[in-house]
């Protein structure tokens, strides 16, 4: 009997641990690695799109060729986020309680509407503007992602982005000059 109660006993205590992480997926991400590739997922969609802006514009060649690295790098990264979302069984999108229509550097759909209505230099000016724009929110997402999520590939993944854009916003700036 004094078997049985120590058992009962414990019995929570093996529970509590076998819970592991807040996600009950054993593979490391929560709540914060979720949000953060809800959100950039739309935000390099955003990206990309303004990139294809660039290639149909009558833009400079150094915004072309910006606008080319950016499609290169960010194009393959949705990708690769979109299969960690499916792989922790979450949807792409995070139900309008994140980001939402604008925050963290997204355009609006007036911003891009008027983008794509220019050309040549006040094309390069606006889109330089806005990338920035843009760039600033990614790494502001990519840092939060570092102070708060979990999972190791995402947080890689949040240092590959600041590295990255903030190089970008470097350029970009010097194209603004």
């Amino acid at each position: 009997m004094n078997k049985l109660i120590a058992l009962l006993a414990a019995l929570p205590l093996v529970l509590v641990a076998a819970c592991g992480s807040s996600d009950d997926s054993g593979d490391g991400h929560g709540d914060a690695d979720v949000a953060f590739v809800q959100q950039m997922v739309p935000h390099h969609e955003q990206a990309v799109e303004m990139a294809d802006m660039a290639e149909r514009a009558d833009a400079s060649a150094d915004v072309k060729a910006l606008a080319a690295q950016i499609k290169a790098a960010q194009g393959p990264e949705i990708a690769t986020m979109k299969t960690w979302l499916d792989d922790w069984d979450v949807p792409s999108d995070d139900g309008g309680h994140g980001m939402g229509a604008m925050g963290d550097g997204m355009m609006s759909d007036s911003d891009m509407t008027e983008l794509g209505t220019l050309s040549g230099a006040a094309f390069d000016q606006e889109w330089l503007t806005m990338m920035i724009e843009h760039h600033e929110g990614a790494v502001a997402m990519a840092r939060t992602e570092l102070a708060d999520g979990q999972d190791a590939r995402a947080k890689k993944l949040a240092r590959q982005i600041i590295a990255a854009q903030q190089a970008e916003i470097a350029t970009m700036k010097g194209l603004l000059g």
